[in-house]
């Protein structure tokens, strides 16, 4: 079969390679791949700038269709989950919070330690599977991020009826939608003047803004420093993006000073367990099927793979069918 590989000791590595067909385990999967979403990850992977090591099958965003395994009908489209639970284990480890790991020693489909979803076999025990509707099922990874964003700050009891998303990606979009399907005023920040996004955002029934409205609570997808040093001194910031290095100016003491008199609350959030998947699944579910479809800006075809790798205007979700 066919997988897209990068050697992590060297940039620029990424090839299209036969390798062995893949023997399911007890208990596992056998999934032929149906498509790959692309994403600042796979590009930082591809450009030398992130992982160490050997040579690893890329990709993390995962859709799939059940050839053969327990658990699920042959045919059934089905998204991986990425990350694995440490060997030690952590204490969130142990209560099945694996997205929570405390000392690091995850693995990570396509990204840290585990060969991803970028080939046309993979497999995938039963119970890192969750069944899709859809080709937007492809989705559901970048989606189960945004749910348990949405998980967490439910949990601190704050109530709000309106908030801010900044960046008009897809994981920004993606909390926008939820926001949405939640009845809450959602307001999305990105500088796009044109292409997609504005659209998108208007046709969410969301407002689209190129300067920063006053809103107290934010969910931060843009990973801009400049940006996440604006929002910091809000009342609940929730942060997704990773930014890349930059010495920005911050006056902490006016941040510490607001946070403070405001009870405000900070908290990062990244990858997620089954159970933010079963969820993300059915919110795509409760979403206008044309949207999802919009969301998608580009599909490349695996023979083309390097294409997909590449930043193009008007580009929001590009995905890499196999």
């Amino acid at each position: 079969m066919r997988a897209l590989t990068v050697d992590l000791a060297r940039a620029g590595s990424l090839s299209l390679e036969e390798v062995p067909d893949p023997v399911p385990l007890p208990g596992e999967l056998l999934v032929a791949g149906v498509a790959v979403g692309i994403c600042g990850t796979d590009r930082e992977i591809v450009r030398g700038e992130f992982g160490v090591g050997r040579r690893l099958v890329i990709g993390h965003e995962s859709l799939g269709r059940v050839v053969s395994g327990p658990g699920f009908e042959p045919g059934t489209l089905v998204a991986g989950v990425v990350r694995r639970p440490d060997p030690v284990p952590c204490e969130a480890c142990a209560r099945g919070e694996f997205d929570m790991c405390r000392n690091g020693l995850y693995t990570e489909r396509g990204i840290t330690g585990l060969d991803g979803y970028a080939s046309e076999l993979w497999t995938v025990p039963a119970e890192y599977a969750v069944a899709v509707s859809s080709f937007s099922g492809v989705l559901v990874e970048p989606a189960s991020v945004v749910v348990k964003a949405w998980e967490r700050l439910d949990r601190l009891g704050f109530a709000f009826d309106s908030v801010l998303v900044t960046g008009a990606g897809p994981i920004g979009l993606l909390a926008a939608l939820i926001g949405v399907q939640r009845g809450l005023d959602v307001h999305v920040f990105d500088l796009a003047e044109d292409g997609p996004k504005p659209a998108l955002v208007s046709s969410l029934g969301a407002t689209y803004h190129r300067t920063l409205p006053d809103c107290p609570v934010v969910i931060e997808a843009t990973g801009a420093p400049s940006v996440v040093a604006s929002v910091l001194g809000r009342e609940l910031v929730c942060l997704t993006g990773v930014p890349s290095p930059e010495v920005v100016p911050v006056d902490v003491g006016q941040i510490n000073r607001d946070l403070v008199l405001r009870n405000g609350i900070v908290f990062g959030t990244v990858n997620s367990n089954p159970r933010h998947y079963r969820e993300a699944s059915a919110m795509l579910d409760r979403a206008d099927p044309a949207w999802l479809t919009s969301l998608i800006t580009r599909r490349v075809p695996l023979e083309r793979f390097g294409e997909a790798f590449e930043t193009r205007p008007g580009d929001v979700k590009v995905v890499l069918e196999l």
